[in-house]
């Protein structure tokens, strides 16, 4: 049984590719078209088919669009209603919804040779929760799910249990009611460029206090039926609109938000474990699910023993739940994902042909661990590309911008690289089996989807890494999955006492994380980066100048 998975509305379209249950590859279109979240400059940019990273993932398996016994869209145009009676306004919805209707043609356009009459609609909800209850280890038991984003046909969410392959839904918030438009809403009146700046918000919350919580209780609260309300909120009456400089009463008007989205979400949990008949496992997916301190907060005060979520969890995620879901329900039964990394990678020969064109001076060390440790030891920048590009947000060990966690003036240093803002924090990662020694939370994180509280005996020797409010957003690394990154990490220990290193994406602002070795080439000569670890071979910046 061979699956496409397509996603191509809203924003993010992504592609996946799932044979007999197994996941082969999977990808994000921004990794190929370098269009951040795969959108057009146009207004009505969010449909966008990812032609290229479903071409890759077929030609990652060998296979052409003929071979294929389905492709499941994530979304079905048919449950639609305009976007008017469900109390939104949005100009170009029915465009969307054309567009989605017509995708079978569209895909069997830009893949020659695929029947159109393969594709398979998935709602966008059930695509988000496949990707989380059938992608992530489970032991074939009851698991509950818990969807939240900004919307999807009709909802802006999804609460349900899988028993084995199958979904049972138990409660469904109808639109104008969202919590990720209510977050959406709010980081469009902060003053952030685009609608998936969420994460800005989430940062900048650590600045504030709530002190705007007991009137937004008043206006988001959960429901007894599993659902919740979002009443529309005058922002004006809480804090002008960024016209600037960030303010103290943009802080707190973040933190408010932010104490109430956790609280709810805790509330909508609680009901879910109760209405399922109290498995001990939640999963989670959509893009609210990408809110690590809320996620947190869920995992150390819910009533769920173990809280898993997908790392891909915003929208690029329905492709591989889509395709899941069909394959799931022809008969193949899911095979939870290996790891987060999915996406292209490329041969030894392949990165020195690319390093070979670029006429840069390289050399290929023993151990390109021990080589990026010493830089980093140092007090060097290491732009760390290795294996297969992750699926999803974060970058976790394979295009990953490394450094030295012992310095604060670190943070301000990969920020100004990366053109961030300067509140944002970096994030560490640590071998497993250091990571409840110095972190308070959930062990193992593999995926950086929750916040930690560094202990206090170590905030002072890992400033760079500890966020305002004490807290750390932490991967942590198992030998058994990421051989090369422990040998790093265990290096890196070895020279400065210290097992963590300073890990952000291999991207600057507003870019999408480099996905090929030209790209970290690119990178590499226009950042002031010390080392670029590409695969085996290293480019160090003292060899090439600059």
């Amino acid at each position: 049984m061979r699956v496409l998975g397509i996603n191509a509305i809203f924003h993010d379209p992504a592609a996946a590719l799932v044979v007999d249950g197994r996941i082969v590859a999977a990808a994000e279109e921004e990794r190929f078209s370098r269009r951040k979240h795969g959108k057009r400059p146009v207004a009505f940019s969010a449909w966008e088919l990812p032609e290229q990273s479903a071409a890759w993932c077929l030609a990652e398996a060998g296979l052409e669009p003929g071979d294929l016994d389905a492709v499941a869209y994530s979304f079905d145009p048919h449950r639609c209603r305009p976007a008017t009676d469900l109390g939104l306004a949005d100009p170009w919805d029915w465009l969307r919804q054309d567009y989605a209707r017509r995708a079978p043609r569209f895909l069997a356009e830009a893949l020659p040779g695929l029947d159109p009459e393969l594709v398979r609609f998935v709602p966008h909800h059930v695509a988000h929760a496949a990707s989380a209850a059938l992608a992530l280890p489970h032991d074939g038991g009851p698991r509950a799910v818990l969807v939240l984003d900004g919307r999807g046909e009709t909802a802006s969410h999804l609460s349900g249990v899988y028993r084995g392959d199958q979904l049972d839904v138990l409660a469904a918030q109808e639109l104008p009611h969202s919590l990720g438009l209510l977050y959406e809403g709010l980081t469009r009146h902060l003053g952030f460029m685009h609608s998936s700046d969420e994460y800005k918000v989430m940062a900048l919350a650590s600045y504030g206090r709530p002190v705007h919580l007991p009137e937004l209780r008043e206006q988001v609260f959960a429901t007894s039926d599993g659902g919740f309300v979002v009443a529309p909120i005058d922002w004006e009456r809480y804090a002008k609109a960024r016209d600037g400089e960030l303010t103290d009463e943009h802080a707190d008007l973040a933190a408010s938000v932010q104490a109430r989205l956790e609280e709810v979400v805790c509330d909508l949990a609680a009901w879910l474990h109760d209405a399922a008949g109290g498995p001990p496992t939640l999963t989670m997916a959509g893009g609210v699910a990408l809110n690590c301190v809320a996620n947190a907060r869920l995992a150390a005060t819910g009533p769920f023993r173990d809280v898993l979520v997908q790392p891909a969890a915003g929208d690029s995620g329905t492709a591989l739940g889509a395709a899941l879901h069909v394959a799931a329900s022809a008969g193949a039964p899911a095979a939870p994902m290996p790891g987060a990394d999915l996406g292209r990678g490329f041969t030894d020969a392949e990165l020195r042909a690319e390093l070979d064109r670029a006429a840069v001076p390289y050399e290929r060390p023993e151990s390109i661990a021990a080589t990026a440790a010493g830089v980093l030891a140092d007090g060097g920048l290491v732009a760390w590309f290795q294996g297969r590009a992750e699926y999803g947000p974060r970058a976790l060990g394979h295009r990953s911008l490394l450094a030295h966690p012992g310095e604060k003036r670190i943070t301000a240093r990969l920020n100004d690289v990366k053109g961030r803002e300067q509140f944002r924090p970096v994030a560490p990662m640590v071998r497993l089996e250091r990571a409840a020694e110095i972190f308070e939370g959930v062990v193992p994180s593999p995926y950086m989807l929750f916040v930690h509280k560094v202990r206090p005996g170590w905030r002072d020797r890992i400033p760079a890494v500890v966020h305002v409010d004490g807290t750390a957003r932490i991967q942590t690394v198992d030998r058994a999955d990421e051989p090369l990154v422990a040998d790093l990490l265990a290096e890196f220990e070895r020279r400065t006492g210290l097992p963590v290193v300073v890990n952000t994406s291999l991207n600057t602002a507003g870019r999408p994380i480099v996905d090929t070795p030209r790209e970290a080439l690119e990178l590499f000569g226009s950042a002031p980066i010390d080392l670029l670890a590409l695969g085996p071979f290293a480019v160090h910046r003292r060899a090439v100048g600059g």
